[in-house]
């Protein structure tokens, strides 16, 4: 069957688009993607949101999961065969421990990066250039979480493993890249006020812990802030939860009337439970590179929208309208709370963190609005960070 969507050239201001090549429905899905290459954020593999070191699939049981994020271990789910984990494919990695989801998993690994990466008996060595790298990361990237230096490290783990290093080179090249000025930006955005002397220490472990001379450029200043970049505007956020895969098996249970009041007030009175205990961090969660969601440029009223029903990596994009042969599809960056504010507000967001000022029917057609912020919104104004930054994207 023909792909529903392909990507093409709009022009150098605005890069790349990705557009329906045929009609789509709404609630279709018009593609399910693999990513290039993806890793879990280090603070939420700290925290010990277990996830499969490969695909990020949700490893804990979704009573397990309730448990740790309620704090009580006494806590028993109804339905437990709704709950989707296997536990009898999970493996390690022998040399090093890390657990995957399932034989093919640990396999894709090996064969694409963790040889390179692989720690083996060194993994709680804290003289490690790659736990080094991973401690001074951690110690300027606090959750909120937005991105991973270990992404980066993946990708050079990639190269460095392949028999056909151009073909990847290539692969990683197709993500839209930036000026020079812009990159500055996005790294400053993403490392904060002391950026500078952060991204050369960055620079000097993971050249340290990583260096090639098939990929030499990638290690001077200029090209590492470029990766950098690239991952900072590229890297999509993924989030999975077993939790959120039982109560999705749940809600598709054909219950009598009765039992499906109680599971529901069940499961409103967990989530308000766990958010006094755990706040907004619900999700394993990580970032990485898809080359055709890559391509999906902004709008406020967006006609597709991201999401990770698997449970693992595997980004589906789904059609929120009816769209035409030959319409652009675009997603939107911003959360639904974000899109609902003022146009002033909304590109304020988007200059600050991807760099550009939207020009979608919503933003023309408030185009005469006055430039300023409601009362309110400057109260939210100072809220508007990284934590929102990773959009409905991650909202499993």
């Amino acid at each position: 069957a023909r792909a529903a969507a392909e990507a093409r050239f709009i022009s150098s201001a605005k890069g790349k688009g990705l557009f329906a090549t045929k009609n789509i429905r709404k609630g279709e899905t018009v593609f399910v993607e693999r990513p290039v290459v993806s890793s879990q954020f280090l603070w939420n593999a700290l925290y010990n949101y277990r996830a499969c070191d490969h695909c990020l699939r949700a490893l804990e049981t979704a009573e397990e999961n309730a448990q740790r994020l309620l704090g009580k271990s006494s806590l028993v789910l109804p339905h437990p065969e709704q709950c989707s984990i296997r536990k009898d494919l999970h493996q390690q990695c022998p040399r090093c421990q890390v657990t995957y989801c399932s034989a093919e998993c640990r396999q894709a690994a090996l064969e694409q990066y963790h040889q390179v990466l692989c720690l083996g008996p060194s993994r709680d060595d804290p003289t490690h250039p790659l736990n080094k790298l991973q401690e001074a990361w951690r110690n300027m990237h606090y959750p909120p979480e937005t991105s991973s230096i270990m992404l980066m490290a993946r990708m050079v783990a990639t190269v460095k493993q392949a028999k056909d290093k151009e073909w990847w080179i290539k692969a990683f090249s197709q993500f839209c890249s930036k000026t020079a000025n812009e990159e500055e930006e996005i790294v400053h955005k993403l490392l904060g006020d002391k950026f500078k002397g952060q991204l050369e220490l960055l620079r000097l472990l993971f050249t340290e812990a990583l260096y090639d001379e098939h990929l030499s450029r990638w290690f001077t200043p200029e090209g590492f802030r470029s990766l950098f970049a690239l991952v900072g505007t590229n890297g999509q956020g993924i989030g999975t939860s077993s939790l959120s895969q039982w109560v999705h098996a749940c809600d598709a249970l054909d219950l009598p009337m009765l039992q499906r009041e109680e599971l529901d007030a069940f499961i409103d009175q967990l989530y308000k439970d766990i958010e006094k205990e755990s706040g907004e961090f619900l999700n394993c969660e990580g970032s990485g590179l898809y080359v055709l969601q890559s391509c999906c440029n902004h709008s406020c009223i967006p006609n597709a929208e991201t999401s990770f029903p698997e449970n693992n990596f595997l980004l589906h994009l789904t059609a929120l309208e009816d769209i035409e042969a030959g319409e652009e599809i675009c997603i939107s960056y911003l959360d639904c709370c974000q899109r609902e504010r003022s146009r002033h507000s909304r590109n304020k967001i988007l200059r600050e963190n991807y760099l550009f000022t939207c020009s979608c029917p919503k933003c023309l057609a408030q185009a005469d609005d006055a430039d300023v912020t409601s009362d309110e919104e400057e109260e939210g104004e100072g809220e508007t960070d990284d934590a929102e930054l990773e959009d409905e994207m991650t909202d499993v």
